[in-house]
């Protein structure tokens, strides 16, 4: 039997994750700013788990109801065949979007959708799990907009958007899953030259690895919410990682070039790239952006520089003069690539001084950002 799934995406990402799940074979149900729904098993959301690299959340949908107040939630809640999903003797935690206008403060929308589960379990098995707010066992979701109440399996548990090999972060590091959908936001592709100056701690260059030799995030994780129920089918799983083992290509054309000025960046980069097996795979070095190596006449270039949010006025003066040095650089050393810039300031993009092919928006947090394209051939027009 196929269950409804919702499948998050980060704010404004359902695109990049409607093509990923398209790829996997998915017919898409219904597509919204925030994710997109399809029809399927629990073992598909196994899949979907270790192999997406834009997703969010993956949830599995249980029971959707009439709810106009928490008494009838409870009680619709406390209906449900629990003792076959979640193990009495376990652990569990809940978390909601609530919308209801009997419902003041979501955390008691929780607090009776936690207790209507551990009283079924207790009258069905005699025993009861433990709760609380860590994520690494079982988690239960409900979404309650005005009178409809829908209850979900949490099969990730803690974010999937993060793909488990980033050691130490820098400052202001992209969550992988953003890093991701910048990359597919370009024209890159794995036979081409990937530069990235500018790398902090490295997520856009050791995604660009990751997805040339296509090693999915599942091969970097090994705790998901779905282990932690009665639904979970071990050897599915088990065939699921030969799978994606199986699949891994070799690295042996792959090009990446990623730099900082920073040291300690580099070396952060560094140590995260080996942590997601892809060390081989990218050319560090240490130099101002300005000195990048451009060994080819063409390739792809990516750059996330500072965005000056909150800034004083002296320090906002300096990143104008850096988006300037940026345009710069572009047309006078990069003639051939294609350049991209990926920035929160739209007031600073403009100082880049060159003609975008196209602007594509994203969101990192509730930070509105463009993803601006530059063809870098000679002459590049100034917009």
């Amino acid at each position: 039997m196929k269950n409804n799934i919702f499948i998050s995406s980060l704010p404004g990402q359902t695109d990049y994750l409607e093509k990923e799940v398209a790829d996997l074979g998915f017919d898409i149900v219904k597509k919204s700013f925030f994710g997109i729904n399809i029809r399927g098993s629990f073992n598909d959301c196994v899949k979907l788990n270790l192999w997406l690299r834009t997703a969010n959340k993956v949830l599995f949908e249980l029971k959707s109801f009439y709810a106009p107040d928490a008494n009838k939630l409870y009680r619709e809640v406390y209906n449900f065949h629990w003792q076959d999903i979640l193990p009495a003797d376990g652990y569990f935690t809940v978390d909601s979007y609530v919308k209801n206008d009997t419902i003041k403060d979501k955390r008691f929308a929780q607090v009776k959708l936690k207790d209507a589960i551990v009283d079924r379990l207790r009258k069905e098995k005699n025993t009861r799990p433990d709760t609380g707010p860590e994520r690494d066992d079982s988690s239960v979701y409900l979404h309650w907009s005005e009178n409809k109440a829908v209850v979900y399996l949490d099969t990730s548990g803690h974010t999937i958007s993060k793909h488990g090999y980033r050691l130490h972060p820098w400052k202001a590091p992209l969550i992988e899953a953003l890093a991701t959908s910048i990359i597919m936001g370009t024209i890159w592709t794995p036979d081409q030259l990937f530069v990235n100056p500018m790398c902090g701690s490295g997520t856009l260059a050791i995604e660009t690895a990751l997805i040339a030799i296509n090693k999915r995030p599942g091969l970097m994780r090994s705790n998901y919410g779905f282990m932690h129920t009665h639904l979970f089918d071990v050897e599915y799983y088990k065939e699921e990682m030969i799978n994606l083992k199986n699949q891994v290509k070799s690295g042996d054309n792959v090009r990446i070039i990623a730099g900082d000025i920073e040291s300690k960046a580099v070396d952060i980069a560094k140590q995260n790239a080996k942590a997601a097996g892809v060390e081989d795979l990218i050319d560090f070095y240490t130099d101002d952006f300005r000195r990048t190596p451009l060994p080819d006449n063409e390739g792809v270039i990516v750059i996330n520089p500072d965005y000056g949010i909150r800034l004083s006025e002296g320090e906002d003066e300096k990143l104008e003069e850096l988006y300037q040095e940026i345009g710069d650089f572009f047309k006078n050393e990069a003639t051939g690539y294609t350049g991209y810039i990926f920035t929160g300031n739209l007031k600073l993009l403009k100082r880049v001084g060159l003609r975008t092919s196209s602007r594509k928006t994203y969101f990192n947090g509730k930070l509105e950002c463009r993803l601006a394209e530059y063809h870098l051939y000679k002459g590049s027009k100034k917009e």
